[in-house]
């Protein structure tokens, strides 16, 4: 093995460690048996797990960080399509609308907060979970739904549809029977997609909370207020939902890929 193949192997060995040793650290801490999250390991138990589905703030959190990303992923996912389905024709001002919409993944998150509490006291709206939070959420998601189902919308055999329309097929019937068959594993990944995002959003969501909780502010509170011995089983119990929903999202968006090079 020469040395730059080494120094490449070495490099690309403490990448990796950095990126999932802290994750199979937590997983790790999550069944040991101490009252102090940390080393050194007492035992092995599953009692951290059996506390974090014990505790009705906890659940009540993260049952209403799914709600909230269920209802985020189809508004954001609803919106996304239709302006996909509209930029696929020359619109005025087409250029500046897609970089008006795509402007908030550039914006830090910090500075996403702030303005959205600014705009929000202006209006005098009263922060909450179903108010302040999902639009915010909802402009959070937005660009990264757009960004995943326009490529698709795009790239698609337009004369499938002229076919269609050829035969007599009204527009509505033809985005129902033609369009939406076909597009239909892109939006399902792009909903969980949309899920993930919302359920994962820590930095906006404290600005615009109010009384209420999702479960990355519930986690931020635990952190901030005492190290609770089930911190890590919290942490992993968060992880696994994004990560199963992230995989779900891949797999479907693969399959789409396959189904539309066999086509």
């Amino acid at each position: 093995m020469t040395p730059a193949r080494r120094l490449l192997t070495a490099y690309a060995g403490l990448f990796y460690f950095f990126l999932y040793g802290p994750i199979a650290f937590l997983t790790v801490l999550s069944f040991n048996d101490s009252n102090l999250v940390g080393l050194p390991l007492r035992g092995f138990t599953f009692k951290w797990y059996t506390i974090v589905t014990a505790t009705p703030e906890l659940m009540h959190a993260i049952a209403d960080s799914i709600e909230l990303g269920m209802a985020t992923a189809a508004i954001a996912t609803g919106i996304a399509l239709m302006m996909a389905i509209g930029f696929r024709r020359d619109v005025p001002l087409k250029s500046l609308i897609m970089k008006l919409l795509l402007l908030p993944i550039v914006i830090p998150g910090i500075v996403g907060g702030v303005l959205l509490t600014i705009f929000f006291g202006y209006f005098d709206i009263s922060n909450g979970l179903w108010t302040t939070v999902l639009a915010a959420h909802i402009t959070w998601t937005l660009p990264f739904a757009f960004l995943t189902l326009f490529p698709r919308l795009h790239n698609f055999d337009r004369s499938l549809e002229e076919a269609a329309m050829d035969l007599g097929a009204p527009p509505a019937m033809v985005f129902r029977r033609v369009l939406l068959p076909l597009i239909r594993p892109g939006i399902i990944s792009t909903l969980l997609f949309a899920f993930t995002l919302s359920f994962d959003e820590f930095i906006r969501t404290m600005f615009v909370i109010g009384g209420e909780s999702t479960i990355p502010v519930y986690l931020w509170n635990l952190i901030s207020s005492q190290m609770p011995p089930f911190l890590p089983a919290v942490g992993v119990v968060i992880m696994s939902i994004s990560v199963v929903v992230s995989v779900l999202g891949f797999v479907i968006s693969q399959r789409f890929d396959t189904m539309r090079k066999r086509a």
